[in-house]
């Protein structure tokens, strides 16, 4: 039976050991945050009833394909935030560390957050500092000048960025990303050998055109398609349609998808079990070797937790009766192979 919990009050705690120093501001008595805990574990307790939580081998790296990062209250003295794009959440990079260890997630990909917008500095000190555990996605910059092209080539060839995010509301009033600018971005990305992820937030179905259209003219530019394309399972014609569109987009063998932030796409709660369908069918269309597990870090700390994100893709697997190997892939192989040579097998 399918146990399920959500957690979408900005101020609410799971039961993350690491959880108390997740928010800037705002409190919640110790009362309350026993009780939500407590609520937690049971859910938990349940939903691991007969559950096998080892799902890859013990040779198997586990890679995240979707997280962010930004300053901490302290760094933002050097690396400042976009005006209006202050964050509420603690999103700082040793926090992060805190909850890899704990999950046994051994690297992933950092996306750059829009509190920062087209500053990649913080990423890249975090590049620098842990070039074996992290690898950077930058943000794409489509101003009219074309000047982001040149910035996209700088953080590839200069700095551990080895893919790119296409934000369609980032794109100039009117503009979509299939504009000259926009292609220029998505051609050189080809020549990089630098894949490109679309943040449709707003609906698959709104960019769906553009992103058949680019992969049409470019088919040697890989895209990763975040958060499922925020498809959900479907309940009524409107999401009957966008998920239809989002398999067929596997007609395009440069197009891989993550499954990630399950708690933006799930229309229950932890663990995300309406999500099993949504798996299988990415499985089916896609292969698993086209699809990857990434957890939207920070935000998913307050739905249900860093760990318990991935412990959800595995009720979920097991649920969509995935094999290990499947598994392997989902869970580290596919991005390892987007990334050669950036995660070593012990």
């Amino acid at each position: 039976m399918a146990v399920t919990l959500r957690l979408t009050n900005s101020l609410a705690f799971s039961s993350h050991p690491l959880t108390s120093s997740v928010l800037f501001r705002g409190s919640k008595s110790i009362g309350t945050i026993t009780k939500i805990a407590s609520t937690i574990r049971t859910v938990k307790m349940a939903a691991f009833a007969g559950s096998d939580s080892e799902t890859t081998s013990s040779t198997s790296r586990v890679i995240d394909s979707h997280l962010h990062i930004w300053a901490s209250p302290q760094e933002a003295e050097t690396y400042p935030y976009f005006p209006g794009q202050e964050p509420t959440l603690t999103g700082d990079v040793n926090f992060l560390l805190k909850n890899m260890e704990e999950a046994r997630v051994d690297g992933a990909l950092i996306v750059q957050p829009i509190n920062h917008k087209f500053d990649h500095s913080l990423v890249t000190s975090v590049l620098k500092r842990y070039p074996s555990k992290f690898v950077g996605c930058c943000l794409a910059n489509p101003a009219e000048d074309g000047s982001g092209i040149t910035h996209l080539e700088n953080l590839v060839l200069e700095s551990n960025y080895r893919a790119v995010r296409f934000h369609p509301y980032l794109w100039p009033s009117g503009q979509k990303m299939t504009n000259a600018v926009g292609k220029a971005l998505f051609s050189k990305a080809g020549e990089l050998c630098v894949p490109v992820g679309f943040m449709c937030m707003k609906g698959l179905d709104l960019h769906i055109a553009e992103i058949e259209e680019l992969c049409t003219e470019f088919p040697k530019t890989t895209v990763l398609l975040d958060h499922a394309g925020f498809c959900k399972v479907p309940e009524s014609g409107e999401a009957k349609l966008a998920y239809s569109q989002l398999m067929k987009l596997s007609r395009f063998p440069q197009v891989y998808v993550k499954f990630s932030a399950l708690f933006r796409i799930s229309r229950t709660g932890f663990p995300y079990q309406d999500l099993s369908p949504l798996l299988s069918q990415l499985v089916s269309h896609f292969g698993a070797n086209r699809v990857m597990w990434g957890s939207d870090f920070p935000f998913v700390v307050l739905e249900c937790g860093y760990k318990e994100a991935k412990e959800a893709v595995t009720i979920i697997a097991k649920e969509a009766s995935l094999s290990s190997s499947e598994m392997d892939w989902i869970l580290g192989k596919t991005l390892m192979q987007l990334f050669p040579g950036q995660w070593v097998l012990p």
